[in-house]
């Protein structure tokens, strides 16, 4: 399934012919550091880096015998190297080169989620500017509350993906570990200082301690900060499902020349891109589970995770690559239409502005309690029998006692609501 959402460069991080590259890169990051300590002959090295190399048909087919992924690799390198391949693997245990290569693999996936997440921060600050003045109605409950603007929904979206930034940064930079601490992490073998050396000759970090796998922890904040970041994408996409309804119609999904909607009515312009966003936000939540059931192994190590991991890494980061790119692409494309913002914005003749009015006759010299029975008594009239607000405002003698024709027109003036959206924007934009 999941290779219909795979982009090529981070398809290519999970496939198989990177992953025993990687793998080989540790595995000859150990022996120059081997060297360095005196255990490795040079020249046993140098023909380890001139020959050693594999195919991938031939480590499954001795995989398909040993059934152990890393001895297959190692006896098929071997075979391209002769003699020297002796001093191949030395002192390691399988999963220092797993769990370490695979720190290689979610690095290189990071540095293209980390462009996927600049990348919708930057749509997102553009069109947040260009529509911070267009008025629209802000909803609670899915009802109708006060005026906003839209750019307002979009810079709110824009600082997210900025706490998503921060997030995902650390987690990244916690896995950007590997370990070569041997078979319970005690250094049996080699010394923590040969693990030092190797990993910082490869880019990363030594984890502190380890058992013989890097602890899940780590693994497990990598994969719930990107379910987080994906359903800030569900976010996006839920609103937008909203606003693009029939009824609403403020913004829609860009819809191309020869799209179709449905096979039966061809009228319909439907939200499958932001349905698409939604759907797969779930999975990557799913995700998230099992990365923390992945936390809790049997004393120095089990292989419950393994079988797991070889599922939830590759598939979250293809998702969340994915989604970075078609969020971006709906917000690039998104088409906005101001004019029914305001036509529904007007829809119920002024009712939003209640809250208005309500301070305006506490500030005249009305109590609170009676201000809010005299405003709401209007407000269920209006709803309740499709009248126009606005006019009931405007009749009331009441109101008119307390309030003058100037500071009635002022309660409904939708720019007077919106009079602090630009300092709202420098603050977020200089924030940011």
């Amino acid at each position: 399934m999941i290779a219909r959402y795979t982009r090529p460069q981070m398809a290519s991080i999970w496939s198989e012919e990177n992953k025993y590259r990687n793998w080989l890169r540790v595995e000859l990051a150990a022996t120059d550091t081997l060297v360095r300590a005196g255990m490795v002959p040079a020249e046993a090295a140098t023909a380890l880096h001139e020959r050693a190399s594999f195919t991938v048909e031939r480590i499954h087919e001795i995989e398909a015998e040993t059934r152990h992924d890393v001895l297959a690799f190692t006896q098929a390198v071997a075979e391209s190297v002769g003699p020297e391949a002796r001093w191949l693997h030395y002192g390691l245990t399988s999963t220092d080169v797993v769990d370490t290569a695979q720190a290689l693999a979610l690095t290189q996936a990071s540095e293209i989620i980390r462009a996927g997440i600049l990348r919708m921060r930057e749509v997102l600050r553009k069109r947040a500017v260009e529509f911070q003045h267009t008025p629209t109605i802000g909803r609670t409950h899915g009802v109708h509350a006060e005026p906003t603007t839209f750019g307002m929904k979009l810079l709110l979206w824009y600082s997210e993906m900025g706490r998503n930034l921060k997030r995902f940064d650390a987690a990244a930079e916690d896995l950007r570990v590997g370990k070569i601490s041997g078979a319970v992490g005690a250094f049996g073998k080699l010394k923590p200082e040969h693990e030092e050396d190797i990993v910082r000759s490869l880019g990363l970090k030594h984890a502190e301690i380890s058992t013989q796998v890097l602890q899940r922890d780590r693994h497990a904040a990598y994969i719930t900060t990107l379910a987080v970041l994906c359903s800030t994408l569900d976010k996006i996409a839920t609103e937008i499902r909203h606003l693009q309804r029939t009824e609403v119609r403020e913004a829609e999904e860009f819809f191309s020349a020869g799209q179709k909607g449905s096979s039966a009515m061809p009228h319909k312009r439907n939200p499958i891109t932001c349905e698409n966003i939604s759907g797969l936000a779930r999975v990557v939540r799913g995700n998230a589970q099992v990365a923390l059931e992945n936390v809790a192994l049997w004393h120095e190590r089990d292989i419950s995770h393994s079988s797991a991991e070889r599922v939830i890494l590759p598939d979250t980061t293809i998702i969340a690559d994915y989604l970075l790119d078609k969020a971006a692409t709906l917000i690039e494309k998104l088409l906005v239409y101001p004019a029914r913002m305001l036509k529904n914005l007007e829809s119920t003749g002024g009712l939003i502005y209640s809250g208005q009015l309500l301070i305006d006759l506490a500030a005249a010299g009305m109590t609170r309690e009676d201000a809010y029975r005299l405003v709401q008594s209007h407000a269920m009239n209006a709803w309740q029998n499709e009248l126009n607000y606005r006019e009931l405002i405007m009749a009331d003698p009441e109101i008119n006692k307390h309030l003058s024709p100037e500071k009635l027109a002022a309660a409904f003036d939708v720019n007077r609501q919106l009079s602090n959206i630009d300092t709202v924007f420098a603050r977020v934009l200089a924030e940011n």
